[in-house]
């Protein structure tokens, strides 16, 4: 099978991330290149990867929708040169409109095609490229808005994380304080920060805790001060790829339902409170949450009902130890057989057998 591999990716760190990820499995044995936005660029380190840039318009305003067209085109010819100039053999997206003209060209030039899906919900544009896939790597069998005649493509594998998180440990001896890491996801939560200060407060004067969360850049100062003046340990930090770190401190997590957040606190064995993002595409970051919780490996709190309840909610959640126990030892159980080594030899497996 050939060498030459191109991952397609971009805008959020949803898509991004786990590109990044197959870029680790893939380069010991392939030359591989990634496409992405100029969004995307601020999720790529970019001197430790070889990318070339694809600029795909949204097609979602009806008033701008031909001229849109009309750089899809464009952009599709631009990819295949791109394919043809770096002699691709195959390719593989993770969804996402950014993903079109390079699709477009892999099918007219017939290259074989892979889809990853992270989330428990299949994507529009994963939905739209299923027919033109050799095989699309899910996360479950049980994926929502699956098409029954093409369940065969798909091919389940442990949630990705970089390699680096495998070989971390975290420490299991007992802490004087507790550690609360709270994070929004690659673009931040307001709700978090406006709703948890003063629930946090209230509950270090019953339990020594200490908090380790990310804000918007702009709120860092504040937030940080805001804490200290109320003599609760803390760490602010916006987007940072040292998130890992943060995760091997914390005893709990509060987090929006992104698949690479949930995979990576799985990992490292961190139970967590999810607040799905309501306004996530198709619902999927419920669907991501109640995956886990259908394992009883985590705790689901809706947005609507966030503010009102998670003092008491929380509180709950740190009086009940055998249930928060119960929680860390189903989510060991969940990673049983998930390896760096398992997940790796599946995807070149997939890839090199098709």
């Amino acid at each position: 099978m050939g060498k030459n591999f191109l991952i397609t990716t971009g805008g959020s760190g949803g898509h991004v991330l786990p590109a990044k990820i197959i870029f680790e499995h893939l380069s010991k044995d392939k030359n591989v290149i990634i496409s992405i936005d100029r969004r995307g660029l601020k999720y790529l380190e970019k001197d430790n990867y070889q990318f070339e840039i694809i600029d795909t318009p949204k097609l979602n305003n009806i008033f701008i929708l031909p001229v849109n067209l009309i750089k899809i085109l464009f952009l599709t010819l631009k990819s295949i040169l791109l394919l043809k100039r770096k002699k691709i053999d195959q390719i593989l997206s993770t969804g996402g409109y950014m993903s079109l003209p390079i699709i477009l060209a892999a099918r007219l030039l017939q290259l074989n095609i892979y889809l990853l899906e992270p989330n428990q919900v299949l994507g529009r544009a994963n939905r739209y490229f299923l027919g033109s896939c050799k095989k699309i790597f899910c996360y479950s069998e049980k994926i929502k808005n699956f098409p029954d005649d093409s369940k065969d493509k798909i091919i389940t594998i442990n949630p990705l994380v970089a390699e680096n998180i495998y070989k971390l440990k975290k420490s299991e001896k007992m802490k004087d304080e507790f550690t609360l890491l709270i994070v929004g996801g690659s673009q931040g939560a307001s709700i978090f920060d406006r709703s948890l200060k003063s629930t946090i407060v209230n509950i270090s004067k019953k339990i020594t805790i200490k908090i380790i969360q990310q804000t918007s850049q702009k709120n860092i100062n504040s937030l940080s001060d805001y804490y200290s003046k109320n003599n609760v340990e803390n760490k602010i930090f916006s987007f940072d790829k040292d998130f890992t770190q943060f995760i091997q401190e914390a005893d709990l997590c509060i987090t929006r339902a992104g698949a690479s957040t949930l995979a990576e606190l799985s990992v490292m064995n961190t139970p967590f409170i999810a607040v799905p993002l309501p306004t996530s595409k198709d619902n999927h970051q419920m669907e991501n949450a109640n995956f886990y919780k259908d394992n009883n490996s985590c705790w689901i709190i809706e947005q609507i009902n966030f503010e009102e309840k998670i003092e008491q909610f929380l509180i709950d959640v740190l009086n009940n130890k055998s249930d928060y126990l119960n929680k860390k030892e189903n989510l060991k159980k969940l990673n049983f057989q998930n390896t760096w080594i398992n997940v790796n030899q599946k995807i070149l497996r997939a890839i090199n057998e098709n």
